[in-house]
């Protein structure tokens, strides 16, 4: 008789945003004529750039002509992004990243949950709290985090790193030696960031330990501030203990189209065995590749149009995260993130919990954000609300929420 893998028993519901969208659907289900807004999971809303589309529509008729039809992509993908990835967001910043040390993939997402496959299952790992599902729920299918204390919403082989008001958000280092350390900046959910000096001790701290930390940079393209890294590799020794997720959906809207990269430097090794050779094995055995198409609209990024249309609309969503934060802030709600993020953080009144607030929110206003409890413990008596919707459904549902 086949056996299971019993780890998945273990994982506490449904996966987060599968519960929101259950939760919607049921309630337009029973209230088809309110007109519900989504401020809630992080998908974009305006369509692709022209630079993008234009490349498409090239790629798609080459696939028409056998001299220029292409079939399987390179297990890294291809050259000609790559290079341009190694040059724009890396070589640019001053980051000694090479093109061969970049995978491109279907997006940063399954990056995220695949990368603990290289790892023994007795590793610890360590995740800031509140914090990205995919980093803990990967881990729990993998077998790597314990038991799990429902009252307490946490399991037992995680090390926690609490990121409440008073720090500012930003994770200390733990007191408890991790192996893998999970850090995402500009933050999600809590849209918080951290300057040089401070992922440079993280670097450090890494080295020392002989851990490492997993980045998630996927919305590195909104900060705004001049001492915020867009890449880890900003800091000197990162390339011996970091690897980098990138996502080009965030900041070219192809949440829709799929399209990321894992970078992991040569340098990184554990003993003589290398991070990169292990990955490059994984990835060829499990992975065909991103297809040339989305590559060809992925290289459209790093052109002069690309560059110039895509700040117009990573502007666009700032814009909304900032009528959101100013909106909030007014009715007097107590908010952080929405400068150097598309997401505003903000701290529930009174003493409902967050699920509660997400009943409250949708059935009084017919808005949809992100309870924070769903992100860990921490989270808790917080609410996530994202600028990724449209500028008339962002200030609609700000001026929802005045009659709360």
């Amino acid at each position: 008789m086949f056996k299971i893998n019993t780890n998945y028993q273990k994982l506490p519901g449904s996966y987060l945003f599968s519960t929101i969208g259950k939760k919607v659907r049921s309630f337009q289900a029973e209230h088809p004529e309110k007109k519900v807004i989504s401020l809630g999971i992080g998908d974009v809303t305006q369509p692709l750039a022209p630079a993008i589309i234009e490349e498409l529509h090239k790629a798609v008729d080459e696939m028409a002509a056998a001299e220029t039809f292409k079939g399987y992509a390179p297990d890294l993908g291809y050259e000609f992004l790559r290079t341009a990835i190694a040059e724009n967001d890396f070589a640019a910043r001053g980051c000694e990243i090479q093109p061969d040390e970049i995978f491109v993939s279907d997006g940063a997402k399954c990056d995220c949950g695949n990368i603990q496959e290289l790892f023994d299952r007795d590793n610890r790992i360590a995740v800031c709290d509140p914090v990205y599902p995919v980093y803990v729920d990967s881990n729990v299918m993998a077998g790597r985090t314990g038991t799990y204390d429902e009252g307490r919403g946490i399991w037992s082989n995680v090390i926690y790193m609490p990121c409440v008001a008073e720090n500012n958000f930003v994770p200390e280092l733990p007191k408890e030696t991790p192996d893998l350390i999970y850090l995402c900046f500009p933050n999600n959910p809590t849209g918080s960031v951290i300057t040089k000096a401070q992922l440079q001790e993280w670097v450090d701290y890494a080295n020392r330990a002989g851990a490492v930390i997993l980045y998630d940079a996927a919305y590195e393209a909104y900060i705004s501030e001049e001492d915020v890294p867009h890449s880890i590799y900003e800091c000197q020794g990162a390339g011996s203990c970091a690897i980098e997720f990138r996502s080009f959906s965030k900041n070219a809207g192809f949440t829709g189209v799929r399209l990321g990269y894992t970078v992991i430097p040569k340098d990184l090794k554990c003993g003589d065995v290398s991070l990169h050779s292990m990955w490059a094995r994984r990835h060829g055995t499990k992975y065909n590749g991103a297809p040339y198409i989305i590559q060809k609209a992925g290289a459209a990024v790093y052109t002069d149009e690309g560059k110039a249309q895509l700040k117009q609309q990573i502007a666009y969503y700032k814009e909304n995260a900032r009528i959101i934060y100013d909106g909030l802030q007014a009715l007097g709600y107590t908010v952080s993130g929405g400068v150097n993020s598309p997401y505003v953080w903000m701290q529930i009144p009174g003493t409902m919990t967050s699920w509660e607030f997400f009943d409250h929110l949708l059935t009084k206003a017919n808005v949809v954000g992100t309870p924070g409890s769903g992100f860990g413990p921490s989270g808790e008596g917080y609410f996530r609300l994202t600028g990724f919707g449209t500028r008339e459904n962002t200030k609609e549902a700000v001026e929802r929420m005045k009659g709360l």
